[in-house]
């Protein structure tokens, strides 16, 4: 399978960790920071909003109008929040997890996609043989020798 291209609206990986909401008010605003995501990822493709709300609803085995999409996108309509299950879903039918990792980077969390899981795989595990490696210089430095042999027989 070909390696998807970049979106051209695509936000670049940040690299800086995450700092997790944990002051009052950290998280005020976010559902309009939402609504402006999902306007964000609906002007950004090139498909219509009816062929979204379509794949969307595929995807999720529900209807999902485009009604519904534009009363989502619509900071100033309040009793349309959307519902996690679609906002996931049309970010996987865009392909736009740099937006969904956006949001995500308020509460401390980022995403990693496809073969970036690798790359994550081999930090944790150079964090893992760093740890066991500590672990054996320090055994190495304060482990006491064991008894020789105590059969009374010299050993040569």
């Amino acid at each position: 399978m070909p390696k998807a291209k970049r979106h051209p609206d695509q936000l670049p990986f940040a690299f800086e960790e995450p700092k997790a909401a944990t002051l009052p008010a950290d998280l005020a605003g976010l559902e309009q920071r939402i609504c402006s995501t999902v306007g964000t990822i609906l002007n950004s493709d090139e498909r219509s909003r009816f062929e979204l709300a379509g794949k969307v609803s595929e995807l999720l085995d529900e209807d999902v109008s485009k009604s519904m999409l534009d009363a989502y996108a619509s900071p100033a309509r309040e009793e349309h929040k959307v519902p996690m299950s679609r906002f996931l879903a049309l970010v996987a039918v865009t392909e736009r997890g740099d937006l969904l990792d956006r949001l995500l980077r308020e509460i401390g969390l980022a995403i990693v996609t496809g073969d970036e899981v690798k790359t994550v795989r081999l930090g944790h595990l150079r964090r893992v043989r760093r740890k066991i490696d500590d672990e054996i210089r320090e055994l190495e430095r304060t482990a006491p020798t064991i008894r020789g042999d105590t059969s009374g027989n010299a050993s040569d």
